[in-house]
């Protein structure tokens, strides 16, 4: 009966960390998802302020997410996605995560594809995961 006891409590007190986890995931395919979209209100939502590096844009300390979202929607207007994969996601210290991102692309009107990575920093806010810095580098 001790036994059960102790399984029973050690299941609950390690699930904390993989829930934590799952909604990072699922933070991830949002983020994914309204990057494909190139919608960068959904991408920024709830962000207090993101420091924002994208080409074309001097590196910034942290703006607002309204700044963030006009900068980074002039940076996707000329591009044309391919493809969008989650090559990392993982929380680096308790309410701090990591989510990398591959995005394959061309600009509009061309045929040649480039390929880029996309580097997020998400904080956990309130109820939520949300993006507070963003870099995109070749």
């Amino acid at each position: 009966m001790r036994h059960r006891y102790w399984g029973v409590v050690l299941f609950i007190v390690g699930a904390g960390p993989l829930a934590a986890q799952g909604g990072l995931e699922a933070a991830a395919q949002r983020a994914r998802a309204a990057w494909l979209a190139h919608d960068p209100a959904a991408l920024l939502s709830g962000s207090p302020g993101v420091i924002l590096q994208i080409p074309g844009a001097d590196p910034s300390s942290a703006i607002g997410r309204d700044q963030a979202g006009e900068l980074l929607a002039r940076f996707l207007r000329t591009s044309v996605e391919r493809a969008v994969e989650i090559s990392v996601a993982r929380e680096v210290q308790e309410g701090r995560g990591y989510v990398e991102m591959v995005r394959r692309f061309s600009v509009a009107g061309t045929a040649e594809e480039r390929r880029e990575t996309v580097f997020l920093g998400l904080r956990w806010w309130g109820e939520r995961w949300v993006v507070v810095e963003l870099r995109a580098a070749p």
